[in-house]
């Protein structure tokens, strides 16, 4: 065997070598074709001037050839003294005229060889030149090919930009446009914001006192300076004191409102009602924009805040809805999509509170689909999903008419492909009814349906008034009433918060202990078993099809894990994960790393996996060759990279009696993919560590010499003799141990001489079986010849 493996081993370099020596003398050749030819012309020029100069007489300088005279005289000359001397007779002249005729034949076929020869250095010349041209003719086709190119994609890049330039400076001119008359009308509303300060500041300090308008000045104080300053101050009615507690309303608002979220709103809410919202309402709506445009995820935080807010206070609500309103429109004229981003999202969250009625969300989308753009249209797209799951239920209709209008400007397709598949990841969304886009989330429902108010408002309307003075500091002639006022307003609704918290608890107690006494009752009043195993089925059926529709092994194990799994069930995961590889043709390595990395995950997935090992191996005689061998594969690259223990091998015992063709052919499958994967040093060395010898004697019985001949003889005839030596060593001994044995019962029993006999027949037995004799075997073989005869 070995010895037919190297011949075909010898065969294959040889192969090699003549396929390299093949291609270096066609490189050769190739490369010293032209010299060739160049050698060929130079030798024609030389040999057609040597015979021309032969023909003249003259020798390769040009001089007279005298040698050539001289012989060709002396040669008449011996001539001439033969003739003197006596006539030739005829044999002589018929051996020189044979002489004279092979010499002719001799030289023609040289002349016809080197004709020969040079007609056939012209011919590949010839060729080889035409090769060149050919050569030459389709390089300069392709530099005019890529010529061609570059000139063409540079003069596309020379209309790109003169059309990107052309549109930038029309869209800049529009921008300056629209610019130039939002500033003239913010600048009107600065005017008469200045109006209304210098108005207020006049009236409160008619004398022009300029030390009256406050200590701060417009620096930062820290709370507690403030909080002394405002002690230190007598007069609680005065300009100073009011801009102290201005100044402090300012920083308390804007820091409740910065700390919201949508796990502590229910503690923001009674600090947040604390504090002089009717005074500071402008200071609230705009600390409210401010932190949605910063931070849009918790847009719908702020909306519920206000919808708290607004059901307690109602004029905090309309007057943060028409400066909402106020800041679309602008953002809208400005072609500002962060802006008008932010305005629509917070516009679809008051819908959803039910602060805003429906038909601003219908009037929204109106304009933004008007006149669609892909901006436009993008906006429409997030406005509808965030609040089309209120509109659904308010409005369907509307939604209806808004959806048509979609389609159609989809079926126009004069928008960017990028819009069309927003456009159509809404319809999917719609089909899906809003699933995974709650109008309000659970923890954010914090108000009742009777609480609810819902304002209108038109969009169209030019006299929608923001109140920008009231964010703005102005003196109050009436201060410490109203803020008497406001505190009685203040308990009053504290109280009833209270008092709405403790009825929710107890209820929910109630509620809670109703519910569990139910549960009890209806467990046991019945328990429904189901005996057709459909869950199971379900189960098997959904693993199959995760096994079988992922891509890698990777893919599975994140799509499997994922699968709810019942305690106990994981054994149904690694049956099917055993089942799916036996099924197929030829063992695939997915299914080794995918069971790997389950033992690797949980020790519960390897216990099973152990299991796993034992039934198999159990009913080893009812699989197929095919299916045996793949999971003989699966088991040894688990038992390769350590997933699963080596312990399990003691379930094997290998013995003539105890194992089956079938289990046999699994035990060698096993230790050969073992043998592949570690190495026979390593795998030696893992089957003799000592601390799992206990594992191992099943394996390697050392109990019967019968049974240890029959496993050193199954390993060696599977090619992995290397891994019986201890064995062999083992069975050497086994006289001498048994001989030491005879000596210590002798010793410590007298009537012992039978069961030497014995023992010295199996030491005579092991010495004939060192030297491969199987008496037992030969004994079978004789009874057998018996029965026959």
């Amino acid at each position: 065997m070995e010895g037919g493996r190297v011949e075909i081993k010898g065969h294959e370099e040889r192969e090699i070598k003549r396929a390299d020596e093949k291609m270096r003398s066609e490189h050769l050749e190739h490369k010293s074709l032209v010299e060739s030819s160049r050698e060929g012309r130079q030798l024609d020029g030389e040999r057609g001037r040597r015979e021309e100069m032969r023909t003249r007489g003259l020798d390769e300088s040009g001089s007279p050839n005298l040698d050539g005279g001289r012989r060709d005289k002396r040669r008449r000359g011996e001539h001439g003294r033969k003739g003197s001397e006596g006539s030739l007779d005829e044999g002589e002249i018929g051996d020189c005229k044979g002489k004279s005729r092979r010499g002719r034949e001799r030289s023609g076929k040289r002349g016809d060889a080197d004709k020969r020869r040079d007609d056939e250095g012209r011919d590949r010349k010839d060729r080889h030149e035409s090769h060149y041209e050919d050569d030459e003719n389709a390089e300069q086709q392709m530099d005019r090919n890529v010529d061609h190119k570059n000139r063409k994609t540079r003069r596309e890049l020379v209309d790109g930009d003169l059309r990107s330039r052309k549109e930038t400076v029309r869209d800049e001119r529009m921008e300056e446009i629209q610019g130039s008359k939002e500033k003239e009308k913010d600048r009107e509303v600065e005017e008469d914001a200045k109006s209304h300060k210098a108005s207020s500041l006049v009236e409160a300090n008619p004398a022009g006192d300029v030390a009256n308008l406050g200590r701060t000045g417009g620096i930062y104080v820290p709370p507690f300076k403030l909080a002394w300053m405002m002690r230190e101050v007598e007069d609680k009615s005065s300009v100073e004191y009011q801009r102290l507690t201005w100044d402090a309303l300012r920083k308390s608002i804007n820091g409740l409102v910065n700390k919201v979220n949508s796990t502590n709103i229910k503690n923001i809410i009674p600090e947040l009602f604390g504090e002089n919202l009717i005074r500071g309402r402008g200071l609230f709506c705009r600390s409210c924009m401010k932190s949605q445009m910063a931070s849009p995820g918790f847009t719908d935080v702020f909306a519920a805040l206000v919808a708290v807010v607004h059901t307690k206070f109602p004029e905090v609500g309309d007057l943060f809805l028409r400066r909402i309103a106020l800041h679309f429109r602008r953002a809208y004229r400005r072609n500002d999509k962060p802006q008008l981003l932010a305005a629509v999202k917070f516009i679809a969250h008051l819908v959803n509170q039910q602060v805003a009625h429906e038909l601003l969300a219908l009037e929204v989308l109106t304009i933004l689909l008007d006149y669609p753009t892909d901006d436009s249209v993008e906006v429409a797209v997030g406005f509808v999903t965030e609040c089309g799951s209120m509109l659904q239920d308010l409005s369907p209709r509307g939604l209806h008419g808004i959806f048509e209008r979609f389609r159609g400007i989809l079926h126009e397709g004069e928008i960017d492909k990028r819009v069309q598949f927003l456009i159509e990841g809404l319809f999917a969304i719609r089909k899906a009814k809003f699933q995974g886009y709650p109008a309000v989330r659970p923890e954010l429902d914090l108000v009742e349906l009777k609480d609810q108010l819902t304002h209108e408002i038109d969009l169209d309307d030019d006299d929608i008034d923001p109140e920008t003075s009231l964010d703005i500091f102005k003196l109050d002639p009436m201060f410490l009433e109203n803020e008497k006022r406001y505190e009685e307003l203040k308990k009053s609704i504290l109280s009833e918060e209270s008092e709405d918290e403790g009825g929710s608890d107890v209820g929910s107690e109630d509620d809670e202990e109703e519910d569990e006494e139910e549960d009890e009752e209806e467990e046991h009043k019945m328990q429904i078993k189901d005996q057709t195993e459909t869950n199971l089925v379900n189960l098997r059926r959904t693993i199959y099809l995760t096994i079988m529709s992922s891509v890698d092994f990777e893919e599975a194990g994140h799509k499997l894990l994922k699968i709810k799994l019942e305690p106990g069930q994981e054994m149904e995961l690694c049956v099917m994960l055993l089942e799916c590889c036996s099924q197929e043709r030829t063992y695939l390595r997915y299914y080794g790393l995918l069971g790997q990395r389950f033992c690797m995950l949980n020790k519960v997935y390897q216990d099973n996996f152990e299991k796993c090992f034992v039934q198999q191996y159990s009913m080893i005689h009812r699989l197929e060759t095919n299916k045996l061998r793949n999971v003989a594969k699966f088991f040894a690259h688990l038992l390769g990279t350590d997933a699963l223990s080596w312990l399990v091998l003691a379930y094997i015992r290998l013995t003539e009696e105890d194992t089956t063709s079938s289990s046999r052919i699994f035990i060698k499958i096993l230790f050969q993919e073992l043998s592949e994967q570690l190495g026979i040093r390593l795998l030696n060395e893992r089957l003799n560590d000592p601390t799992m010898q206990e594992s191992f004697e099943s394996i390697f019985p050392k109990d019967n010499p019968r049974n240890t001949r029959f496993a050193i003889n199954f390993f060696t005839s599977i090619g992995l003799g290397g891994i019986t030596e201890n064995l062999r060593e083992y069975l050497k001994s086994m006289p001498r141990l048994i001989m030491q044995q005879q000596k210590v019962a002798s010793e410590s029993e007298g009537d012992s001489a039978s069961d030497s006999d014995s023992l010295s027949g199996l030491g005579s037995e092991s010495e004939s079986d060192s030297s491969s004799s199987d008496g037992s075997d030969k004994e079978v073989w004789r009874r057998k010849k018996r029965r026959r005869d």
